[in-house]
């Protein structure tokens, strides 16, 4: 073993000392996003947006529906490659415009 190694100090903390974040420990901290210095009820909202998990939820979700189409029509969607169903929809929207429904 390399004997710079041996000597050199480590900056390992011990988690068990680091100290608990209780919710005035939140509310006295100083809150800053990207450098600058906000209010602790902003930073502790941006903090519970931050640990989300997954994709952000979206404004207009597509609807999942069971449809039947005549196969020439699938395989000609198909035919135009990867994202064919991205294309029929659009085709679909295309079509809404151009049409008035009711």
């Amino acid at each position: 073993m390399n004997g710079k190694l041996r000597d050199s100090k480590t900056d390992w903390v011990d988690s068990d000392d680091a100290p608990e974040l209780t919710d005035e420990f939140l509310e006295d901290a100083e809150w800053k996003i990207g450098g600058r210095s906000v209010l602790p009820k902003v930073g502790i909202a941006a903090l519970g947006k931050a640990t989300l998990r997954g994709r952000p939820p979206l404004e207009h979700p597509k609807l999942s529906v069971t449809v039947r189409y005549d196969a020439e029509v699938i395989q000609a969607f198909k035919a135009t490659g990867k994202g064919w169903q991205t294309r029929m929809n659009e085709a679909l929207k295309d079509w809404l415009s151009s049409h008035t429904t009711g």
